[in-house]
């Protein structure tokens, strides 16, 4: 998994900066999904915590600078002397987030969900402290256990368990919470889910690899692609439905807070195998179809979009989602002109479930170049994202040579995939990067992995699962480290000399 950060140092690294982020530490960035909610519960309660102001000390002069001379040195009693030490958060910041204060956010516009976008505090309301774990935090069960259990002390919220009751997707029992791996549209389970869309989408041969759940509340489908070899990115906004990123990141799971908003996904064009939004309420054919456009650009030539619920089989079921059949029936139209717009092909669609894949290149779409509906971005950067405002636009295909090319280039199967040379870098449309430089940065890690793993027996055991490389170059460290008892968040910071994301989603 990899996303684009400001956070980091973007210099070439000497030494290894590694973050192993334990399950509670979510990472804070925001992606996209919908909600239609108003100020709710958890917003009132954190309202309510941010109005009390922040007891913590200000520490105004860090020094971040790295170290990387490869010489250790000890630091004098003088100089230690000097050192300034963070300080614990008041107990109610348990539950802070950076970017995320509930004050500020009721401040921006609720237009196209801007006010649950990332909106950071200036630099002197920055908290300087250590943001405490909840009373009576334990250590997270191991990989696969947290899959299906999380101790209650980790994430004490029992809302989800009363509001999606019958729904499956959390239960409270006794000192932990117990995920039955069910959701909205599917009740009776991920596994006989997914086994549905396995039907159409091949997921057991490697050639789906990656997928985007947008929506995702606990990150059940995620959870349970991972023994089918499919590494799931979900994501959920901060909400009136409290901490459900929270819970996928103690279980274990890829989640990120966010929501679908007015900015881009912090991801390069053509990143995922699969996009995926099961009754995740996005209004996917508003705004000319600018969120099918968004999921458009970051899905591979020859991807796959699922959609689950609403208005996917208005006819039967808009009764059951109490909704007047017209606004259904309208809904879904604008969905399809949008698909066909850009040029995917429909491929299944069965009681509540339809899935669309995308073209391998243009050479099928020619026809739209003709449509005055059809509005194509200017930019000559598709992966310059960080910031930057969604458009109404149609991303480009890389041009190919014949009509059974791949545009961008045709990425192996996993596990092949795993150390393939990348065709953004195979095909030199990185400037400066080589196949020599990215096969030897691979090199390089497989020797530092080993190493770490003779220093920390317990690193590819299960016991930590959730692993941040805050600086991750081509993301050599993630792939020397692939085991299915953990997972690696890439990020690659805006100030990085070369963007490398694309070659990390490859």
């Amino acid at each position: 998994m990899a996303l684009k950060s400001s956070s980091a140092d973007g210099k070439t690294r000497s030494s290894v900066q590694i973050f192993i982020v334990f399950s509670l530490c979510c990472f804070f960035y925001i992606l996209g999904a919908w909600q239609r909610s108003g100020f709710g519960k958890g917003d009132s309660i954190a309202l309510e915590m941010t109005n009390s102001g922040a007891d913590c000390n200000i520490v105004p002069s860090l020094n971040f600078e790295t170290h990387h001379a490869g010489e250790s040195s000890l630091v004098g009693a003088s100089e230690a002397a000097k050192v300034k030490a963070f300080e614990p958060c008041d107990g109610r910041y348990t539950d802070y987030t950076p970017c995320q204060d509930q004050r500020r956010a009721m401040t921006f516009p609720r237009d196209s969900m801007i006010y649950r976008e990332r909106h950071c505090a200036p630099e002197n309301e920055k908290l300087h402290c250590l943001i405490p774990a909840p009373k009576g935090y334990v250590t997270p069960f191991s990989w696969p256990k947290s899959r299906d259990y999380v101790p209650y002390a980790n994430a004490p919220y029992k809302a989800l368990t009363v509001e999606k009751a019958i729904q499956n997707w959390i239960q409270y029992e006794g000192d932990v919470f117990r995920f039955p791996g069910g959701g909205t549209q599917f009740p009776q389970g991920a596994d006989k889910y997914i086994d549905q869309l396995a039907s159409v989408i091949p997921m057991e041969n490697g050639t789906v690899r990656t997928a985007l759940d947008t929506g995702c509340g606990v990150a059940s489908w995620g959870a349970y692609l991972w023994s089918r070899n499919v590494r799931a990115m979900s994501f959920a906004p901060r909400d009136s439905h409290e901490a459900q990123v929270q819970f996928a990141l103690e279980r274990g799971v890829p989640a990120v807070i966010g929501v679908l908003g007015t900015i881009k996904l912090p991801y390069p064009t053509r990143a995922f195998d699969m996009a995926h939004c099961s009754r995740c309420l996005i209004p996917w054919g508003a705004n000319d179809g600018m969120y099918l456009m968004e999921v458009d650009r970051v899905l591979r030539p020859g991807g796959y979009w699922i959609l689950s619920g609403p208005p996917i089989n208005w006819k039967v079921n808009y009764k059951a989602w109490q909704r007047p059949k017209e606004d259904l029936q309208e809904e879904q139209r604008k969905i399809e002109e949008a698909a066909k717009l850009l040029c995917w092909e429909k491929k299944y669609e069965h009681g509540e479930i339809a899935i669309w894949q995308k073209r391998v290149n243009d050479e099928a779409c020619r026809s739209r170049q003709d449509d005055p509906r059809a509005n194509f971005c200017k930019t000559d950067d598709t992966d310059d994202v960080w910031y930057k405002k969604m458009e109404a636009c149609i991303t480009p295909y890389p041009e190919t040579s014949s009509s059974d090319e791949v545009a961008g280039g045709e990425l192996q199967a996993f596990p092949d995939r795993l150390n393939a040379v990348p065709p953004r870098i195979s095909s030199g449309s990185i400037s400066g990067v080589t196949v020599d430089a990215y096969e030897d940065d691979n090199r390089q890690w497989k020797k530092h992995v080993k190493a770490y793993k003779r220093i920390n027996s317990l690193l590819d055991t299960g016991r930590y699962r959730n692993i941040m490389d805050m600086n991750a170059g081509f993301g050599g460290f993630a792939a020397a480290l692939e085991s299915q008892k953990l997972w690696v968040m890439n990020v690659v910071p805006t100030i990085a000399e070369k963007n490398r994301l694309g070659v990390q989603c490859g």
